[in-house]
């Protein structure tokens, strides 16, 4: 639910902006209509060093805290920063110096002097690596040839010449610049360094709070700069007015403050052209959801909130995806288990995890066994199953069509409604027929199916609903145009309709598709396993990897999916057909 907003402008002298600014702070309910991002030089400052801070804070999150921290730093953020940078260096140093490693192994300690020694003499060294099958022995009885060492696919050599005119048939290597003793002491050097900043971030860790507290401080003050320089100014920049938005139930608290500091103010209800920013109001089940509907766009002021609908039919689609009883409980495992880690997600996933058990049992599958086939479980309590087939058709096929049609003709009353409340009745005829004839067709067909009503009165009920619903669609759409005009646009809007309704519905269908993918990819792993097993004994051992490997695999991706698929359908399919467009603007109180 939306939550009703009062509108105040607020009139102060220059000189008092700053100060009243940081009471508003203070009391932490009235938003002030301001930027959400760097205006100017200073605001762009304080935006840079917040980045500084949570780069930081992001950095040490998975660095171990030292069990002493005695020591002073200068700026913590930027000692982080410029430790870690320090860090990733010599770690790409160190893995360039093993690359080095493995390149001068083969040839062994040598003195390099040696080298230059030779040359003063005449004789220059030539080095090589060829495949120990390709080695001619007759290179030896030839040349000057001496094996370095071998690892058996390959040998390398060197040839002494003192010849000007000196060839070989392999291509030359260079020359090594040092023997791989040299190589060793620079890498332990460097691990050395590297260990050393891995205990100056450990000592950091311990500062995280300071850190933290140094961010939240940066932001507070970007906020009430960005809510400053947002103000009106007038009579010469002497006066500045403030235009801000607060919770129609927390008028009194506002107003006290307002009165105490004897501030000059106007306060009016909000209104839709005021862009009021939107803070939605949700018990705590519905309010898991939100973060779904931010994810979209927050509800206009005068929009309807979606994250009832999103509650109830992500939470159901959700299911619909994952379809096995036994990945409920993985779910809800998984999510007990980052409960202190991430709470908020952690609570959604064990809603959505109880969901899909709930799913699974209707659907009679546990980790991709058919449950109607277990003698333990009661023929009474079997017959609360979804049966495997309806009509001919798959029973969870049917079941997700009839689920499609139901979310898209609530939509479709959402938006009569929604149209009605903001329009009025008249203005909204055209509306009001495609749903009388969309949704009142579908409940009437759905009785005449059940056998609820005979066949003579469900002809003269569409009939009489094909009447009106034609009347509101082709000639009373637009009350103030022509009507040639509405039945052109009647026409057009029919197509649109007719070839949209058909492909939303079928878009239902994914909920079936991803179950049952799910399903089907774990028998395979549950065949393959039992082939494993055999007779038992050591079978058992493979048994149990496969299947837990591969079900633990089978999981992550219905999860994925099921998470992508039922946000889809609910974005695109009844946020379409609903009218819901998303535009308003998330509450974001002046506070400390």
């Amino acid at each position: 639910m939306v939550t009703e907003m009062t509108k105040y402008n607020f009139i102060l002298m220059s000189g008092d902006a700053e100060e009243f600014l940081k009471k508003l702070q203070e009391v932490g309910v009235v938003d002030i209509t301001r930027s959400v991002k760097p205006v100017d030089d200073k605001s762009e400052d304080m935006w840079s060093r917040a980045g500084v801070y949570r780069k930081a804070l992001s950095l040490l999150k998975d660095v171990t805290p030292a069990e002493f921290a005695d020591k002073t730093y200068g700026d913590l953020a930027d000692s982080v920063v410029e430790t870690v940078n320090e860090k990733d260096t010599m770690e790409a140093q160190l893995s360039q110096l093993h690359k080095e490693m493995e390149e001068r192994l083969p040839w062994g300690k040598f003195e390099v002097e040696n080298f230059k020694k030779l040359e003063e003499h005449g004789l220059k060294l030539h080095f090589y690596k060829a495949k120990t099958s390709a080695m001619d022995p007759a290179w030896k009885e030839n040349y000057a040839l001496s094996e370095i060492s071998s690892d058996g696919s390959s040998t390398y050599f060197v040839v002494v010449s003192d010849d000007e005119n000196y060839d070989f048939p392999l291509k030359e290597m260079p020359a090594p610049d040092c023997d791989c003793l040299d190589i060793e002491k620079k890498i332990n050097d460097l691990q050395y360094e590297i260990e050393k900043k891995y205990r100056h971030l450990s000592e950091l860790k311990c500062h995280e709070s300071d850190i933290q507290k140094e961010l939240d401080k940066t932001l507070s003050k970007l906020d009430l700069h960005l809510a400053h320089v947002s103000g009106t100014k007038a009579a010469a920049d002497y006066i500045t007015v403030f235009e801000g938005f607060a919770p129609a139930d927390k008028e009194a608290e506002v107003k006290e403050m307002l009165d105490r500091e004897g501030v000059l103010y106007l306060v009016d209800k909000a209104k839709v052209d005021d862009n009021p920013p939107i803070k939605l109001k949700n018990n705590k089940f519905v309010s898991m959801f939100e973060l779904l509907t931010d994810m979209y766009g927050r509800p206009k002021y005068n929009e309807f909130d979606p994250t009832v609908f999103i509650s109830i039919f992500f939470m159901l689609f959700f299911a619909f995806c994952m379809g096995d009883a036994g990945y409920g409980l993985v779910l809800i495992g998984a999510s007990l288990l980052l409960k202190k880690m991430m709470p908020d997600i952690a609570k959604l996933g064990v809603v959505l995890g109880i969901a899909t058990t709930v799913i699974g049992l209707l659907f009679h599958t546990f980790f991709s066994t058919d449950m109607l086939t277990w003698s333990i479980i009661p023929e009474a309590v079997k017959k609360c199953m979804v049966p495997t087939e309806i009509a001919g058709f798959d029973g969870t096929m049917v079941l997700a069509i009839i689920v499609g049609i139901v979310h898209i003709c609530l939509a479709m009353v959402v938006k009569t409604y929604q149209s009605t409340k903001v329009n009025g009745f008249l203005n909204s005829l055209g509306t009001w027929g495609w749903t009388l004839l969309i949704v009142g067709g579908v409940i009437v067909g759905g009785l005449a199916l059940i056998g609820v009503i005979d066949s003579v009165v469900t002809k003269w009920i569409i009939i009489v609903i094909g009447i009106l619903s034609a009347l509101g669609i082709f000639f009373l759409n637009d009350l103030h145009r022509n009507p040639l005009a509405n039945f052109g646009s009647g026409l057009w809007e029919t197509y649109n309709t007719a070839t949209g309704l058909l492909g939303d519905v079928l878009s239902y269908l994914r909920l079936y598709a991803l179950g049952l993918a799910g399903a089907k990819l774990g028998e395979a792993f549950n065949a393959i396993g039992l082939q494993a097993l055999g007779d038992g004994g050591a079978g058992w051992i493979a048994f149990i990897v496969i299947v837990v490997i591969g079900h633990t695999l089978n999981v992550a991706m219905c999860v994925l999916g099921a998470f992508v698929h039922p946000l889809r359908l609910n974005f695109l399919e009844f946020f379409k057909n609903s009218g819901y467009e998303g535009t308003g603007r998330k509450y974001n109180p002046l506070k400390e």
